[in-house]
């Protein structure tokens, strides 16, 4: 095997055997959306290695050894069965693993701070300090360490610190390496990335780290796409890359207001401008708002990290992509209330939908949840269906403070006050029956083939459907009877007489 060569910034190469860079043992600290899949599929591409997935949860640690997985994503399942109890182990030994491993990700939560300074915006960084501190404590070998958790700019200094004063003599190299996963598509984002990008120092120690992580990666991705950065870059990159994507979102949902007030239609301007080769046709579908752990948290965090650093333009700029998806969600709520007469109070509106995009369980930050609660304040009785989403964790989601979701389960309300109003059906029938109105605020494929004449004939009239995903075939629907309404469309004569007050 070849020696491994490092080329300094001041010109000058470093050799190394290639044993020195030989890895046997991963551990990843968080058995979440993040830590799972990405675990699983290292596990999958690098049979040699040895992947233990640690998490201080039992019930979710017994779910990842169960036949019921704790998260839902297609082909999820498949890749855990192929590895686990071979190369792939989830476990509530935190300490053993860690102190074994050569590399340990490290994918906690970072929530946003709910109380003290920054709170609304700052990431709370006390689960990701008390990891490090574990590390320090059980290590008695050299490491590296990943951070694998979205986390603020120069969170990997912090943890340098905390690493360094405890380290009893021992070597740790931290790396960044965020990802960049998208719900839904997230073994396929594992399996085919657009790129990876690894951070580190760039110092001999700090490249030497980066070539160990970057042979991982390297079973199965090809080494263009592995793009290799100083730790702040990299750091940076994933709140910028999230930040530009709720960007054009809001943008897109900005014109749907427009297209509204001037009978243009969304779905035409978005194909028009996607066609621009500088501008490109992704995430410029319009909806009710965009949703997940990362959109809001992120932009919320890069607001903070602007304002700390004097920038308080950049902090406004920033802060407008979520104000304008607050906007979009209490207009939709809005033009609910007023198309039905200005008044749903009693009146039961069916919820098609309550996760934050289609094939996913996860309900972080979904949209439905604010337009929920919205509709709830004018005393609707709601049906909710979603095919992955259990009524508890609805319940939950309609009784939580905002942020609270993003702490660990023992660390949130036991026992939610169930929400009287709400009612969560396993069956779209079920939910649209005897409804006024018909919510769709998730694009599951199944919704496109719902027998809507079925769904009309049960339902109070007149019937209305509220397309929040821009997904139904409109047409159809008023051809069966419905008044609709679609984000961003030219409105129904009805809707016109009954403006929405933005």
């Amino acid at each position: 095997m070849p020696d491994v060569k490092y080329v300094l910034n001041s010109g000058s190469i470093i050799t190394e055997p290639a044993e020195a860079v030989k890895m046997v043992k991963i551990c990843c600290i968080g058995a979440g959306y993040v830590g799972g899949p990405t675990m699983a599929v290292i596990a999958l591409k690098c049979p040699d290695v040895e992947v233990a997935v640690v998490d201080i949860s039992v019930p979710r640690i017994n779910a990842w050894n169960s036949d019921q997985l704790p998260i839902y994503e297609p082909g999820l399942d498949d890749v855990v069965k192929q590895c686990r109890g071979k190369n792939l182990f989830f476990s509530t030994d935190v300490e053993k693993h860690v102190r074994e491993a050569d590399i340990v990700f490290v994918s906690v939560n970072t929530p946003t701070k709910t109380r003290g300074l920054g709170a609304g915006k700052a990431a709370d960084l006390t689960y990701w300090e008390s990891a490090a501190r574990m590390i320090a404590d059980v290590s008695v070998s050299d490491k590296i360490v990943v951070e694998k958790s979205t986390v603020p700019v120069k969170t990997a200094e912090a943890i340098e610190k905390i690493l360094t004063h405890n380290s009893k003599g021992i070597k740790f190299q931290i790396l960044s390496n965020p990802e960049f996963l998208a719900e839904g598509t997230a073994i396929k984002d594992l399996f085919n990335p657009d790129r990876v990008l690894i951070g580190g120092r760039e110092t001999p120690e700090g490249f030497k780290a980066v070539q160990t992580l970057k042979d991982v990666y390297a079973h199965w991705v090809p080494e263009g796409q592995i793009i290799t950065t100083n730790l702040w870059s990299a750091e940076l990159s994933k709140l910028a890359a999230n930040a530009f994507l709720a960007q054009r979102i809001s943008s897109v949902n900005a014109m749907s207001a427009l297209c509204e007030a001037t009978g243009a239609d969304v779905t035409q301007v978005s194909y028009a401008v996607g066609t621009d080769s500088r501008i490109g046709p992704k995430f410029l579908n319009s909806s009710v708002g965009f949703g997940g752990s990362c959109f809001q948290k992120d932009i919320l965090n890069l607001v903070y990290i602007c304002e700390c650093n004097g920038l308080p333009e950049v902090a406004e700029y920033w802060k407008q992509v979520i104000k304008i998806n607050d906007y979009q969600k209490s207009r939709f709520v809005n033009r609910v209330v007023s198309s039905m007469f200005n008044s749903v109070s009693n009146k039961k509106i069916a919820v098609l939908g309550f996760a934050f995009k289609k094939d996913t369980g996860d309900t972080r930050e979904t949209p439905a949840i604010d337009v929920c609660k919205g509709l709830l304040e004018d005393k609707a009785m709601l049906s909710i269906y979603d095919p992955q989403v259990t009524e508890d964790q609805i319940q939950r989601d309609l009784s939580m403070n905002k942020f609270d979701w993003d702490h660990p389960l023992h660390l949130q309300p036991m026992s939610p006050t169930t929400v009287k109003q709400v009612s969560v059906t396993w069956d779209a029938y079920e939910a649209t029956k005897d409804a006024h109105g018909i919510c769709i605020m998730t694009e599951w494929d199944e919704f496109k083939n719902l027998d809507f004449q079925k769904i009309f004939d049960h339902m109070q009239k007149p019937a209305f459907v509220f397309d929040g995903r821009n997904i139904m075939n409109l047409q159809k629907l008023r051809e069966i009877g419905f008044i609709v309404y679609s984000i961003g469309k030219p409105l129904d004569d009805w809707l016109k007489d009954m403006p929405a007050v933005a």
